[in-house]
């Protein structure tokens, strides 16, 4: 009898442990409408500071970080003074407002189709990832396509991750939805880790409306990234450097720029200081969060003083600690004159933040009743979302940077070149000459080039002389085969009033440059 109870037993249990288990149901946390707003405004209003505060250093200490006896600037007064006397300062910011825009005109369903259409034909100038993208959309290379890396040098840069405030925003405590909301976005101009950047500040903003925990935030976001990209491993390095040495950001820095500084894909990075790669602002972005420890000042003051894209990053960073405080809770000595500039619309729109609050607050509201939550008079319940990785992309596989040749030559007619390896870029850019009649950003003149590889016709290509409409690079190609190659570019249309400047060949090779030392 003992035998078959404690075989009868063994069943039982074995049958519990293949029964499906319930699905666990969603977390739910209630805000009030006021709350909800306070939050939203704190994300715009962060953004606006940021980027205002790093505005004089940007890109002007890259490879380095900036010292402490480095002053920088703040004073009541400066954001309205920034706001109206260097307006493109906000490009992240008027980046975002064109989604923005999008979803109020045609609803949360608006095609991806809608927001390529407004950013690429919009008045503004872009560079790297966002130029190469409008570029192609305005030349019939639609999204997807138009941000992956065979098609755009910058597919890696930081671009999108700038400019994927909006998707956090509109998406309080649902990470998932976050990335939803931009993946279509994100790929008008980036492809992988270019494409993470966006999705992992967008999961930190979603997150950050239901967190008060810094570490809790960027740990948390981190789970929406493929643990097999190299986005995901630079920033899991920092939270790990972060733990190892946490009083010192500037050793974490260190350690972050000795693996992760090498530049693979924006030619412009190559071979040089500059980087504007995502993973390694992004990682700025976590050095500030995680060393500021949710003081907004010295969030401002790391993220900035690590230097590179030194007014986006710490934008980003402000934003999304302005979220997790609140608009109330922001210092009164960041938000001095803030006041002042709220009713200001930022240039390229029709949107002031005060616009943008009451936006932020519609769209919100409908992203949460449509994914779960409810709006019930004044009380807001939203339904927390896990965060699950998006899926894998990875832009330059098997590309590395083995020479970077100046040029430095007008191309009058033809231009030949050889070189040995398995990808090129050929970096330069058309304009008008400066005895020519017409400004530069106005004329609508367009060379005509063809692009010979090894005796075959490749590719013709416009390339406009407007910096508005221009290409990024003159011509590039990947995924050659491996050996030696001969690239001749032809002039169709030459003019004497234009010019195409060639001042790089980037090669590329199938393995890493290795110097005997």
């Amino acid at each position: 009898m003992k035998k078959v109870f404690l075989l009868a037993l063994s069943l039982v249990v074995f049958a519990a442990f293949q029964r499906p288990k319930p699905a666990v149901a969603p977390r739910a946390i209630t805000l009030s409408k006021a709350a909800l707003q306070n939050k939203i405004k704190g994300g715009w209003a962060g953004q606006v500071i940021g980027c205002t505060f790093g505005g004089p250093t940007e890109f002007r200490y890259p490879g380095t970080m900036i010292n402490d006896y480095q002053k920088i600037p703040w004073y009541d007064g400066y954001i309205k003074h920034t706001m109206v006397n260097n307006p493109g300062l906000y490009d992240d910011l008027y980046m975002d407002l064109t989604f923005v825009d999008v979803y109020e005109k045609e609803g949360l369903n608006a095609p991806t189709e809608s927001h390529a259409k407004a950013y690429a034909n919009a008045e503004y100038m872009l560079w790297h990832a966002n130029q190469a993208g409008r570029y192609n959309i305005l030349n019939g290379i639609k999204a997807p396509e138009s941000g992956h890396w065979l098609n755009n040098p910058h597919a890696d840069d930081i671009d999108f991750q700038i400019e994927a405030d909006f998707s956090g925003l509109m998406a309080p405590g649902m990470p998932n939805t976050a990335a939803q909301l931009g993946d279509g976005i994100g790929h008008i101009m980036n492809y992988g880790d270019g494409w993470y950047g966006g999705v992992y500040v967008g999961a930190m903003y979603s997150l950050a409306f239901v967190s008060n925990d810094v570490n809790y935030v960027v740990k948390e976001a981190l789970k929406t990234i493929p643990a097999q990209s190299t986005f995901y491993q630079c920033i899991a390095d920092v939270i790990k450097w972060h733990a190892k040495y946490p009083n010192d950001w500037k050793q974490t820095w260190f350690e972050t720029q000795r693996k992760w500084a090498d530049e693979a894909g924006c030619p412009d990075g190559v071979h040089a200081p500059f980087n504007i790669d995502a993973k390694i602002n992004a990682a700025y972005i976590v050095i500030g969060l995680l060393y500021g420890g949710g003081d907004f000042t010295k969030t401002m003051e790391i993220s900035t003083r690590c230097g590179q894209d030194s007014d986006c990053n710490p934008s980003s960073a402000g934003g999304i600690l302005g979220t997790m405080m609140g608009y109330d809770k922001i210092p009164a000595y960041w938000k001095m004159g803030l006041a002042e500039a709220e009713d200001i619309d930022f240039k390229y729109t029709t949107m002031s933040l005060n616009d943008v609050y009451q936006m932020g607050l519609k769209h919100a509201l409908q992203v949460v009743q449509k994914n779960g939550g409810q709006v019930s008079g004044d009380n807001v319940t939203i339904a927390v979302q896990t965060p699950k990785a998006v899926r894998l992309e990875q832009s330059f596989t098997g590309h590395f940077p083995i020479e970077k040749k100046s040029i430095q030559k007008e191309l009058a007619d033809e231009y030949t070149a050889d070189f040995d390896g398995i990808g090129f870029v050929l970096m330069g850019h058309a304009s008008a000459r400066s005895s020519a009649p017409r400004e530069r950003s106005n004329t609508s003149f367009v060379f005509n080039a063809e692009l010979h590889v090894d005796g075959k016709l490749v590719e013709t290509a416009k390339l406009p002389v407007s910096f508005i409409a221009r290409r990024h690079e003159l011509f590039w190609k990947y995924q050659m085969p491996k050996g030696k190659h001969t690239i001749r570019v032809k002039v169709l249309n030459p003019n004497p009033e234009y010019t195409i400047r060639m001042s790089s060949l980037l090669t590329y090779g199938d393995k890493p440059l290795k110097t005997e030392i």
